[in-house]
């Protein structure tokens, strides 16, 4: 074993990870789900994931206590990637064993992929209008993670601004992502009348932890269909690593290129009056 593995795994035992995700998972049980009443039936969930999240913040946020450091951080993102494994295994057993229903969907499951194309008209003319330039394109072409990284990289090089944008997303969504998409999941399923399984077939924007967070939130609301709802999200991330790569790479990117092209012009003339 060379020195790099050993520090590897000593890195994997390091037990102030250890030690700080048990206690706040022992909090978050303690917790449990809250669900708080907004209005006529309407109810806001929050699962003990959220708190475990934030009170991990927290521990590395508060700088009085040093227990948690950068170190521990990077760490803890290597942790990240193994301890995801167990989940991602649930959710294709659970697509495994509804594999006819799914089958039953028929093309939806694929042209679902289609909805990040819409994110774009949305993402690139806020992302402009707070002042970002070339940076644009990296936040708003992808949901950022992982197979994008590799594509954004090599097509502008690692020290360009779509890179800097793209890293700034990658890096937020990472410490916030499963917040923010378990509280959309929450809110989109009571005010928009949809079907449970599109919902969770929403769920499944290529990200393994998202995903999870999301459609949890939604198990909480349809636990009679717990399983059904595991099974499509499973599959729709899994559809979504695979395909989302092309999609980036053929139209999401190139598209984005071009909206920039004709809405930074724009925003210069009539909004920054540059």
């Amino acid at each position: 074993m060379n020195k790099k593995s050993k520090k590897n795994n000593n890195d994997l035992f390091n037990y102030k990870i250890h030690i700080s995700v048990l206690f706040c998972a022992i909090i978050a049980e303690y917790i449990g789900i809250t669900k708080i009443h907004i209005y006529n039936g309407i109810n806001f969930i929050i699962l003990p994931l959220v708190y475990s999240l934030i009170l991990a913040i927290l521990l590395y946020l508060i700088k009085q206590y040093t227990w948690i450091q950068e170190k521990e951080s990077k760490v803890a993102s290597k942790l990240l990637v193994i301890l995801i494994g167990p989940l991602i295994a649930k959710l294709a057993i659970s697509s495994g064993q509804n594999f006819t229903l799914l089958m039953s969907i028929g093309p939806g499951l694929l042209l679902e992929e289609l909805g990040d194309i819409g994110c774009i008209f949305i993402a690139l003319p806020v992302a402009l209008l707070l002042g970002f330039k070339r940076e644009s394109i990296g936040m708003a072409s992808s949901i950022c993670r992982e197979p994008q990284m590799a594509v954004i990289i090599d097509k502008y090089g690692f020290e360009s601004p779509e890179v800097k944008g793209f890293m700034a997303v990658y890096l937020i969504g990472s410490v916030l992502g499963t917040i923010i998409i378990t509280i959309i999941a929450n809110i989109l399923a009571y005010i928009i009348p949809l079907h449970p399984y599109a919902y969770a077939m929403a769920c499944g924007v290529g990200s393994a932890s998202m995903n999870v967070a999301a459609v949890s939130a939604l198990q909480t609301i349809y636990p009679e269909l717990a399983q059904q709802l595991y099974a499509f999200s499973g599959i729709s991330n899994l559809i979504s690593v695979v395909f989302s790569l092309y999609m980036y790479i053929f139209i999401l990117l190139p598209l984005t290129e071009k909206l920039y092209k004709i809405l930074y012009p724009m925003m210069n003339k009539y909004v920054f009056k540059r």
